[in-house]
Order: C-alpha cells, then sequence, then structure tokens
C-alpha cells in the first residue's frame, strides 16, 4: 500500500470496481436488497464499475438491476472497456483464436467451446447448460467458431470439476494468451496480458482517477489481477486459497451479504 493508501486514516475509495457473479449475485443469480442499497448508495458518490467476465450483453441487465447511473463497465475479463448505457466501446482487444481451439481439442476433445457476438450472444460448438450462456446462441463447427480475431475463447465441460480445469490450464500449455479458471469446470482464454485491470486502466483514466483510488471486490481466479491492481482489494470469503492471497483483506461470502459491508464501510 502506498501512504495515502487504506493503511492511511485519510483514505478513502474515489471508485469502486465490482465483480458480478459470486459477489454481487448468489449462486442463485439474486442480488440481496441490501446490497443493492449499499451499491445505489455508493454510486450516488462515487464512480461504480462492473468488472466482469460478462460479455457487454450479460452485463447489461446488472447494471440496469443496480440502476446504475451513467458510467463505464469492464467485460469479458479486460478486453471490452464500455460506455454504459450507451454501449460505445472505449478499448477493444482480441486475439486469434485458431491455435488454442486446435490445442483444446487435442486435450479436452468433449470440451465445449463459445465466442462472444458483440451485443447479441454467442457462438458455440454445442448448448451449454441452461443459464450458463445470455444472448442468443448459434451452433457451429469448430472451424467456424473463430474465423475472426476474438476476445475470449470459453471452455466448458459440465462432466469436470474446477479443479480438472486447473490442470487442463496447464496441460494445454498456453502461449501468447491469458486465462483465467471459473469455479466450475470453466475456462476464459483470453489475449495475451488482457486481464480485469486492463480494462480498469482504461476506465481510470478516463475518470481522472489512478489506481490507488480503487477499491475492488472479487470471488474469482480472474480477480486476482484487479484485486492486485486496486489500492484496497477484497475478496469475497468463500473465493478460491489463491485469490485470498491476492486480496489486502477478506469480506463475508455473498451470502452474508460481505460486498455490502465492505461498501457500507465507506459509504
Amino acid at each position: 500500500m502506498t501512504a495515502t493508501g487504506p493503511g492511511s486514516t485519510s483514505w478513502r475509495p474515489r471508485a469502486i470496481a465490482l465483480d458480478i457473479d459470486g459477489t454481487l449475485l448468489d449462486r442463485d443469480e439474486r442480488i440481496s436488497e441490501t446490497l443493492k442499497d449499499a451499491v445505489r448508495r455508493a454510486a450516488a458518490a462515487v464512480p461504480v464499475i462492473l468488472s466482469t467476465g460478462r460479455s457487454w450483453h450479460a452485463t447489461l441487465p446488472v447494471a440496469e438491476e443496480l440502476e446504475l447511473p451513467d458510467g463505464i463497465v469492464v467485460c469479458s475479463n479486460g478486453a471490452r472497456t464500455i460506455r454504459y448505457p450507451s454501449g460505445e466501446i472505449l478499448d477493444e482487444r482480441t486475439f486469434d483464436a485458431a491455435k488454442v481451439i486446435q490445442t483444446v481439442r487435442k486435450h479436452a476433445p468433449t470440451a465445449l467451446m463459445a465466442v462472444e457476438e458483440h451485443g447479441i450472444g454467442h457462438r458455440v460448438t454445442g448448448l451449454f447448460p441452461d443459464g450458463d450462456l445470455i444472448g442468443d446462441i448459434r451452433v457451429v463447427e469448430h472451424e467456424d467458431l473463430a474465423r475472426e480475431p476474438v476476445t475470449r475463447l470459453i471452455i466448458r465441460d459440465p462432466e469436470s470439476t474446477d479443479a480438472d480445469f486447473v490442470e487442463l490450464a496447464s496441460r494445454l500449455g498456453l502461449h501468447g494468451v491469458s486465462y483465467f479458471v471459473g469455479w466450475t469446470a470453466w475456462l476464459d482464454i483470453a489475449p495475451e496480458g488482457v486481464d480485469k485491470s486492463t480494462g480498469l486502466k482504461v476506465a481510470l483514466t478516463e475518470l481522472g482517477l489512478a489506481a490507488e483510488d480503487l477499491l475492488a471486490l472479487g470471488d474469482g481466479r480472474n480477480d486476482i489481477e484487479m484485486l492486485q491492481f486496486a489500492g484496497r482489494g477484497v475478496a469475497m470469503a468463500d473465493a478460491p486459497d489463491e485469490v485470498l492471497a491476492a486480496a489486502d483483506d477478506i469480506a463475508k461470502p455473498v451470502h452474508e451479504d460481505g460486498a455490502a459491508l465492505e461498501i457500507s464501510r465507506w459509504f
């Protein structure tokens, strides 16, 4: 921490970055009224930036439910930074996924794959479990999945565990990309060097703020860089050990309104 960070009695967040799934939304995809109230109270005072692995299409309903004022959201694990509610893309990072798709097919031939179609939905190699993806779903052949650069490649196997996918990520020997394993058997593959902090840097520059001004809350492996980047990074108590280790502090889990308690500490 810097001298002006949370270790200082004078520090207060000037912006908040919030992961969605597992931080705002519980396993039943609900946001408690207590948390909604806390977020709205904070958003009346400072910018609140949703920072998520979700696509813009899947992020928009959450921003609307929270009644966020006009602002910025970070989507697709930092690959897209978008002005809300207009949908204007402030920053976009893509990569050629063709070689990665070939590698995944070799090491995990039964795994499902998907790429985003911005503002529409997803192209997929097979149907994902209900509720996994939001928007229009179009099933295509592997060769047609990523004929142009994409913001992320999603790998999913409903028959595997998150531990299986940690091991899979190691076996894939991925180079030139970033990857994040979710709390289910879900692997997000992103452009090299891109994570949530990438989009947050863009957002904070737009807002005239610095990383030390940011309070960030998250629960997933894809939140590690964001928690380390922020002036104060707070992990949810039920996060994986490596996420907890990256945080400055730990909040109660989502079902105990941990994010609301942390936000209410400041607003």
